[in-house]
């Protein structure tokens, strides 16, 4: 009990301390997970050894049922960011990017963990899945704040949100076919596959979700035009929705995380974007403080010593699976995402598609389906390798790519006056807009 006490005290004292300075975190390159992370290291049993996950029961099932939680408050989040006509407008450039992009980037992924590390070919296949999605948390210093509204258009901000709540959420097929491949006969796991996790898992997903944000939205509404609500309560609403959403989807044994997206996304459907004003900034605090507590405990349950054993060979796997991974499948698909308006559009949104809290939930859950520490050694310096490297480079490459767009729409509107007075006068057509 001192050993939980102790934990619930230092993982709550760590937001209080990063919200006194998080004017000066704003401005610094260093974003306030990566302070997070080392103040986890600092406190873990390598550090000063204050928070032990072991001395408190299963390290994974704690960190599962920890990113669970994270993850549903997160998702209903990024689904009150994406304005309600983007889905209606983008959904079959979103289905290539989330259907397509996904089993590329898993392809990908696989072959390098099962070239470097030398791993059987279904745990690189296990592992690789686990690191495919775009995870929601930490994409949102990217798509948030005023340093990406300034410099990142609203198409790329709307698409980094709703890949990475809808990826994470499709995560669950990729990661449970190596795992039934690893577990049962290939027949047994093929047909396990398709009919309880695609039909049951995946296909109540789908209805629950949005059913539960549906009804919600609705009975909101009602609520109001009655006056029967209190404003600080709507603040809270949507979190509640989120506990609510991935709590039934466990009960049913459904795909919980994508119940919790799917539910978000309707409510906006419903809701209108000045209804849900006080939502989001509610939703948006709440997110803050369970994302830095998760990080933390992250920081402290590093697995050194498997890093070490890892080798070199896990440091190469780490920056081959941020380099190969997610840009060069976007600049293929390019041609068939129309939001994507050339290169460089590519390139930032390839880079940033961080590895971090829905990765932590498929890692500890197969690390204890399996018990296989192979998984949490090498997902988890990823990870890491993760936070270090998009964090520090989230608001430079944003300052440089609203500058260089800056630079293109000026370059394509002198061109544009140029065309207009060779033609004498009369305005030549207009082919896009940088932005």
């Amino acid at each position: 009990m001192n050993n939980f006490n102790m934990m619930v005290a230092l993982v709550g004292a760590v937001p209080l301390l990063l919200g006194l300075g998080s004017k000066w975190l704003a401005a610094s390159p260093l974003p306030p997970t990566l302070v997070a992370l080392g103040i986890g290291i600092a406190l873990g049993p390598e550090g000063f050894g204050l928070i032990d996950l072991q001395k408190l029961g299963e390290q994974s099932s704690i960190l599962e049922k920890a990113a669970r939680l994270t993850l549903g408050i997160s998702l209903v989040g990024v689904a009150l960011r994406i304005p309600r006509v983007f889905i209606r407008r983008n959904w079959r450039e979103m289905l290539v990017l989330i259907g397509l992009g996904m089993l590329l980037m898993w392809a990908i992924s696989t072959v390098l963990v099962y070239l470097i590390l030398g791993l059987p070919f279904w745990l690189a296949a296990l592992i690789g899945a686990i690191v495919t999605p775009t995870d929601p948390v930490a994409s949102s210093p990217i798509v948030t704040g005023s340093v990406a509204e300034e410099n990142i258009p609203d198409r790329l901000r709307n698409a980094i949100s709703f890949e990475s709540g809808a990826n994470d959420g499709l995560g669950y097929l990729f990661v449970f076919l190596p795992f039934l491949m690893l577990t049962r006969p290939a027949g047994e796991a093929l047909s396990h596959w398709v009919l309880p996790t695609f039909l049951w898992d995946i296909g109540m997903a789908t209805a629950l979700g949005p059913l539960i944000g549906y009804t919600a939205a609705k009975l909101l509404q009602g609520s109001e035009r009655h006056g029967a609500i209190q404003s600080d309560w709507r603040l809270i609403y949507t979190a509640a929705l989120a506990l609510f959403a991935i709590g039934a989807g466990r009960l049913i044994g459904s795909d919980e995380v994508l119940v919790a997206f799917a539910a978000g996304a309707a409510f906006t459907q419903v809701v209108s974007a000045s209804e849900r004003d006080n939502e989001e900034q509610g939703q948006e605090a709440i997110n803050r403080f369970f994302v830095i507590p998760i990080i933390v405990l992250l920081g402290t349950a590093l697995p050194w010593k498997g890093w070490f054993e890892l080798g070199w060979s896990g440091v190469i796997l780490a920056v081959a699976v941020l380099l190969l991974r997610r840009p060069p499948v976007l600049l293929l698909l390019r041609p068939l995402l129309p939001g994507i308006r050339g290169v460089p559009d590519a390139l930032f949104l390839g880079w940033f598609g961080p590895v971090a809290v829905a990765a932590i939930y498929y890692a500890s859950m197969m690390e204890h389906k399996l018990g296989n520490p192979v998984i949490w050694h090498v997902v988890s310096l990823v990870i890491c390798s993760s936070i270090l490297a998009h964090g520090v480079t989230g608001a430079p490459l944003t300052r440089l790519f609203g500058r260089k767009a800056g630079k293109r729409s000026a370059r394509k509107g002198a061109d544009q006056a140029s065309s207009i007075e060779a033609a004498g006068g009369r305005r030549a057509p207009i082919t896009g807009s940088a932005q």
